[in-house]
């Protein structure tokens, strides 16, 4: 069912998506020596691996010079589980040491590293302060060192209210209960925070002890468009039940399941969003969820969850879930918002046991977050100031255990947690009961690696796991649009080759998603999965040498942000790149360029069985590339560096307005080096010209022997003879010294997929 959201979801966004994606090998072997050659000189450097749960990172991958060869790895997991100490009164016990705990995980003794108390209660009952107030931010990076003394003596709050899921009577609830919290029963120890989610995750006040601020923020939350949401997330009914339907006067019903999946890992999204932004404040944290309850999905929600509550436990997140529908009387079949059930389910009772299933399982998510999370789950509570009351009381004070694994094992499974308290009579303990392992990529689950490529499209933090080279380039189509092609360069280090059936394999992700820069709503996507498979010959023909991905976007005219994601599938490096892209409207009746495109690679247009490729959603294919002149296809230079013994093939169009005559169409090419002008070409007329659209197409090859040594401009200059009408246009490029023993070029030209 997941896969199937995926692909429901990849579809409604791929609105005008270019599916002339193809993957090319290879890249000219002296141009790929020089790109090695460049990447020894300045090695790229390593994205932070993810923490995990609650633990250290684990050491970087082996280089690829030690790739293939046996290697010893020796991880060093920290733990710290937050655990509460009470005596028989329920009040906190403090002034333990490590020789007061046992800690067994799975059953197994842990020794206990250190012991860290953090003391609420000193300044809970000292007088109030009316100094300045203590503010500690969220979302600005903050250094924990400095934030421990602040938090160990004061206790952290943030009252989270999920605007999808509540009802306008529901957040009023609870919006009147956080206000008689903070006037009332807030004490000087507490910093609460005040965060909301609608359709996207909001701090409306940071950790702050100022009344006037949460109050303020507090009122701001009033029932919007976001509330429309809640009435959206109803549970459907499970395998083997009556099925219920409302009577809403319509012929047909569009069917929510899809909705109501991607609805539930929205919500768990956004909660674990808010987890790892708590990550950089030290000690525990406590959430107070005020929510209408999560829609019960089933299978489909797991993955999501499980990062969720992993995210909650790895930053000492507790989750205190609150259903703000309180303790109400439920009107037989639905109140006046729902329509009376069709069928004999009125009748037979099936309508209210549905009414009641939905009302519990939309609490079944709650549930686990909150006991897994070390929290509790408030149902069916007609006074919300109990529950603040107990959330204050199980954070008054409480020890801090660390302690290094002795499970080395990175397979993904829970982890059971228990404390034993040692000679401390009448003492009561409450601790974090668990938490997941880390997982090796190689037993990663379908779901996990969709939710691996979501959170790295998602994250704001560049990563440079598989380092990729990318370019862009612009081509006006006669419909007004743009043509905006990407080639995706990755460098032969980052490869992986798998060995099956006496052929080498490698596959690869490839999304790319742009975003107009105004209104923020994603304008195109595109997602490929590649997969080349190669015999011996061909094998030790290009491992050495670069793989080039082609795809491209029809955009309007527009200022746009482009993110590329290309990831190893053999090991699950991710890479990503991302750029802006300014696309100017036409000129009226101005002869304009292309982006001048720069290459060394020139193939044939043909399929191979080397690569196959797998495309979500419906691809809009164009029937005359740019990009293809005569049957051939130009492979751009992504890195702009070339060898003297390359021949320069330099690739642009030009748009002729309606009153010039392509005839006298004429362009040529102008070398600058050093701010001086170098070489020049003789002007020459189009290669291709299309009448219908007035589209010139030029491609001007010029052996690079011809030229020393060093960087240069290109300028390309087309002019109309016997008009005013000129345009120009710039690349960039570099002439290095040819290798001491280049390889021998691979005969044919390069396999690609059309």
């Amino acid at each position: 069912m997941r896969s199937e959201l995926h692909s429901f979801f990849w579809l409604q966004r791929l609105l005008t998506v270019v599916a002339g994606a193809s993957l090319l090998i290879p890249v000219a072997p002296a141009q790929q020596q020089q790109q090695q050659q460049q990447q020894q000189q300045s090695p790229p450097q390593s994205a932070p691996p993810k923490v995990n749960p609650q633990q250290s990172p684990p050491p970087p991958p082996p280089n690829n010079a030690q790739a293939g060869k046996n290697t010893i790895r020796a991880y060093t997991d920290l733990v710290q589980i937050d655990t509460t100490v009470t005596d028989k009164d329920g009040k906190p016990i403090k002034g333990l040491k490590r020789e007061n705990f046992e800690v067994y995980e799975d059953d197994k003794t842990q020794k206990v590293d250190a012991v860290d108390y953090f003391d609420v209660e000193a300044i809970e009952t000292a007088k109030k302060d009316e100094s300045t107030p203590t503010v500690v931010s969220l979302q600005q990076a903050n250094n924990p060192e400095t934030l421990r003394p602040i938090v160990r003596e004061h206790r952290m709050m943030i009252l989270y209210f999920d605007m999808s899921s509540l009802q306008p009577e529901d957040l009023i609830r609870a919006t009147d209960a956080a206000k008689k919290f903070v006037h009332e029963q807030m004490s000087p120890a507490d910093l609460v925070g005040i965060v909301s989610f609608g359709s996207t995750l909001r701090v409306n006040v940071d950790f702050t002890n100022d009344r006037d601020d949460l109050l303020k923020a507090i009122a701001s939350l009033i029932p919007g468009k976001d509330s429309q949401l809640a009435g959206l997330a109803s549970a459907s009914a499970a395998a083997g039940d009556d099925s219920v339907t409302e009577d809403n006067g319509a012929a047909f019903t569009a069917d929510d399941t899809e909705f109501n999946i991607f609805n539930t890992d929205l919500k768990l999204a956004a909660v674990e969003s808010l987890c790892n932004m708590l990550g950089s404040i030290p000690g525990k944290k406590a959430v107070l969820q005020f929510t209408g309850g999560i829609t019960q999905t089933g299978e489909e929600n797991r993955s999501q969850l499980q990062a969720s509550t992993n995210a909650a436990n790895r930053n000492n997140v507790s989750l205190y879930s609150v259903d703000a529908r309180g303790l109400l009387a439920e009107t037989p079949g639905g109140d006046a918002s729902t329509g009376m059930a069709t069928g004999t389910s009125s009748f037979s009772g099936a309508a209210v046991f549905q009414q009641v299933q939905s009302r519990q399982e939309s609490r079944d998510t709650l549930a686990t977050l909150a006991e897994d999370t070390g929290g509790k789950a408030f149902f069916d509570q007609g006074d919300f100031g109990k529950i603040f009351r107990e959330v204050e009381d199980e954070n008054t004070g409480y020890y801090l255990l660390n302690y290094y694994s002795t499970n080395v094992k990175r397979d993904g499974r829970y982890r059971r947690v228990r404390v034993k308290l040692v000679n401390v009579p009448g003492g009561h303990v409450k601790f974090r009961e668990g938490y997941y392992a880390p997982k090796d990529w190689g037993i990663y689950s379908t779901e996990d690696r969709e939710k691996q490529l979501d959170d790295a499209m998602a994250s704001t933090t560049p990563l440079v796991e598989l380092p990729i080279a990318l370019q862009t380039a612009e081509f006006r189509m006669p419909n007004g649009q743009v043509f905006v092609p990407i080639s995706a360069k990755l460098a032969s280090s980052a490869l992986q080759w798998a060995e099956k059936r006496g052929s080498r394999e490698a596959q690869f992700d490839f999304l790319a998603e742009v975003t107009d820069s105004t209104s923020k709503r994603v304008a195109s996507s595109l997602r490929d999965t590649m997969t080349v498979r190669l015999d011996t010959e061909r094998f030790q023909q290009v491992q050495q040498q670069a793989m080039v991905y082609q795809g491209g976007f029809l955009l309007s005219p527009g200022k746009y942000h482009l993110k590329f994601l290309a990831r190893e599938n053999a090991s699950g490096r991710v890479g990503t790149f991302e750029q802006d892209l300014l696309l100017p409207p036409p000129t009226p009746n101005r002869l304009s360029l292309s982006t001048v495109m720069l290459s060394n690679q020139i193939v044939q247009v043909q399929k191979t069985a080397e690569v196959q490729r797998k495309a979500l959603g419906v691809d809009a294919r164009m029937k005359d590339s740019p990009l293809e002149l005569n049957g051939e296809r130009i492979v751009p230079n992504v890195t702009g560096v070339f060898t003297g013994q390359q021949t320069l093939y330099v690739f642009f169009q030009a748009y002729l307005p309606a009153n010039s005559d392509p005839a006298n169409l004429r362009a040529g090419l102008v070398f600058f080096q050093g701010g001086k002008q170098s070489n020049t070409t003789a002007m020459v007329e189009p290669t291709e010209v299309n009448a219908k659209t007035r589209t010139a197409s030029f491609r001007i090859s010029i052996p690079l022997d011809k030229l020393p040594l060093g960087s240069y401009t290109v300028q390309a200059v087309a002019i109309v003879a016997g008009s005013t009408q000129a345009a120009f246009g710039r690349s960039y490029f570099a002439v290095r010294k040819p290798p001491a023993a280049p390889a021998a070029a691979p005969s044919g030209p390069s396999g690609s997929e059309q």
